[in-house]
């Protein structure tokens, strides 16, 4: 046993219990937060399948009047823009770190000049401090975007795709598989491929569409890429509160694990303690004779 000093141990005991009180709050915090959060969560991604899933309907049903702007194919990918959602804080685990690896190795294999779209302070700060061309960003927590606020963001995407001035829109965020499991996920968002689908043209019924095809499939497009921001938003920041979570809660039980060697070493030194005692008296009385 290290010679250490029974009020070193104690000082120590008492900063661990601290921390242990903070992580414990903080696991707390995180369990109420990620309740809300999967409830949002789950309404936003019915939505955005209903958008995925009418946009297929039209594909399927009138391909060919399909605007071949939006799909897989119809131009060279040249310019990427890439939205990267992060957290705005960290003591998340490697929430963060797992999310930016995955941006990096697409960067890092693309021959052009990335356009990055920022929603997160952790993804703003390690790209600009790379020199990568961070054209907009949002650095709010990811938890209090509204759909208004991801369509203020989508809009000059959809311009510059328009334009020529981005050929390819991919979003790179965490994917929420269940409270213990979350995964990074890289969408290419346009152009978009929709491969033919039997089941739906089956199920799906006469439609006329006013005042065009290519004129709803025209407007449904910036509302997908809207839908898919903000749900992507919302699924990062259930994602966040479940990592945080988890984090906060090995950090406790480390606490607690190191609070008992703590509590043995104090009780070995207090006993060798009063064991030194015991002898110095009995060899003090000893002397005496």
């Amino acid at each position: 046993m290290a010679a250490e000093s029974m009020q070193d141990i104690k000082r120590r005991i008492k900063s661990v219990t601290s921390t242990e009180h903070i992580t414990n709050a903080m696991k707390l915090v995180s369990a109420g937060k990620l309740r809300k959060a999967k409830a949002i969560f789950e309404k936003t991604n019915e939505n955005s399948h209903y958008i995925t899933h009418t946009i297929a309907e039209i594909f399927n049903s009138h391909p060919d009047d399909v605007p071949q702007k939006y799909l897989k194919g119809n131009r060279e990918i040249k310019t990427t823009c890439y939205i990267v959602v992060t957290s705005c804080r960290g003591l998340c685990g490697g929430f963060n770190s797992n999310i930016l690896k995955e941006a990096q190795r697409d960067i890092d294999a693309d021959w052009e000049e990335p356009v990055i779209l920022a929603i997160g302070t952790k993804g703003k700060e390690y790209f600009e401090k790379r020199g990568y061309n961070v054209f907009d960003d949002y650095l709010a927590p990811p938890e209090n975007i509204s759909f208004l606020e991801t369509r203020e963001m989508s809009r000059p995407i959809i311009e510059m795709y328009n334009k020529g001035e981005i050929d390819e829109v991919v979003l790179i965020y965490t994917a929420f598989i269940s409270s213990m499991e979350q995964e990074v996920r890289n969408v290419t968002l346009l152009p978009f491929e929709i491969e033919e689908d039997p089941e739906i043209l089956k199920h799906s019924k006469q439609v006329e569409y006013e005042p065009s095809v290519e004129a709803v499939f025209n407007y449904l497009i910036p509302k997908y890429v809207e839908m898919m921001i903000h749900a992507a938003v919302v699924e990062s920041a259930t994602c966040e509160h479940a990592a945080r979570r988890m984090a906060m809660e090995n950090a406790t039980d480390n606490a607690r694990e190191m609070l008992d060697k703590l509590s043995l070493n104090y009780n070995r030194a207090r006993q060798a303690a009063i064991t030194d005692e015991i002898i110095e008296i009995v060899a003090g009385s000893e002397a005496q004779k």
